[in-house]
């Protein structure tokens, strides 16, 4: 029974990838508005269209599986003792995520952990909902700056009164340089400020029909909140520049970083659709340094741009 789930997991993951291309035929014939890319489409032109937002999940690595809607990412890690869910969407497509989990071949049952990369509504917003499917014993997990942040979401409405799905309390605090285990799976934890002041990052190695390649989920996609903000970012990027520059496989929060584009139209579904049509023997999509270490410079020039610009507005004179 074991050997057919795996087979069938493996034929599936290689389907569900296909299908993103499937599905746009009957998602209210829908599709990226002039000049978007697939990935750019989810964040842009069809941001509320909630049947375009429902893509198949996919198989990516051996124990990486994308289970998210199109424009926020949610990445499922599977172990030897059970899974690790990395960000949870937001409503009204929570539910999607746990269907998409069921589809991969697995059960909400048997999450562990809930890893939070910051707390915006949009990563966080259906943890709660997705703690309890897993019933009640996963944990959630998040730095403390975000905790805070998460907690002040709550207390406020917010822009848009959005759902803020079922209500979340401070679980499990992270901090930087933790060790998170679970079965054979190792992710290690660091504290990389700047798009929110908890962002968090998460570094552990997929495997590609068993060979390894160093993985990193970077939480903060880009800087916010003008110097403080910026200056704290520009100070992670250039930590990923220093200490980081040897990743293989950049995993991101979002199909398509709006403040900072990665190459080749977006950094989920371009590669996945290339993914689907592999041949035996070719390099996976997904394994690209030179494209991560490209993107660092990018942010790192923009962001050095952002502080001055933020500088010079703090430093000009106020009108009576």
């Amino acid at each position: 029974m074991k050997t057919t789930m795996r087979t069938l997991t493996c034929v599936v993951g290689g389907l569900m990838a296909i299908g993103l291309i499937q599905i746009r035929a009957g998602a209210q014939q829908a599709g990226p508005a002039p000049g978007e890319s697939l990935s750019q489409s989810y964040r842009g032109s069809q941001r509320d269209n909630d049947a375009y937002q429902k893509v198949p999940p996919i198989k990516v690595f051996d124990n990486l599986y994308y289970v998210g809607p199109g424009d926020v990412a949610v990445w499922l890690i599977p172990t030897t003792d059970g899974l690790i869910l990395v960000d949870s969407a937001q409503e009204p497509l929570v539910d999607h995520v746990l269907e998409s989990i069921r589809k991969s071949g697995f059960d909400p049952r048997n999450i562990k952990y809930i890893l939070l990369t910051h707390g915006h509504l949009d990563h966080f917003g259906g943890a709660g909902k997705i703690k309890a499917a897993s019933g009640g014993t996963a944990r959630v997990a998040a730095l403390d700056e975000d905790w805070t942040l998460i907690e002040t979401t709550y207390k406020n409405p917010g822009r848009g009164n959005q759902d803020r799905g079922v209500a979340l309390m401070r679980d499990m605090v992270l901090r930087e340089g933790q060790t998170l285990t679970l079965g054979k799976t190792e992710l290690k934890v660091y504290k990389m400020p700047g798009h929110t002041p908890g962002s968090a990052s998460f570094a552990f190695t997929v495997f590609d029909n068993g060979r390894p390649h160093k993985a990193l989920v970077f939480g903060g996609p880009g800087q916010r909140n003008g110097v403080e903000g910026g200056t704290q970012f520009l100070e992670s990027i250039r930590r990923l520049k220093r200490d980081f520059s040897d990743i293989e496989v950049p995993v991101h929060v979002h199909s398509y970083l709006n403040t900072y584009p990665v190459p080749g139209g977006g950094a989920i579904f371009e590669p996945a659709q290339k993914l689907a049509q592999r041949k035996p023997g070719e390099p996976h999509p997904f394994v690209d340094n030179k494209a991560w270490r490209a993107w660092l410079d990018v942010a790192e020039a923009g962001t050095v741009k952002y502080v001055e610009e933020a500088k010079l507005k703090t430093q000009q004179p106020r009108s009576n």
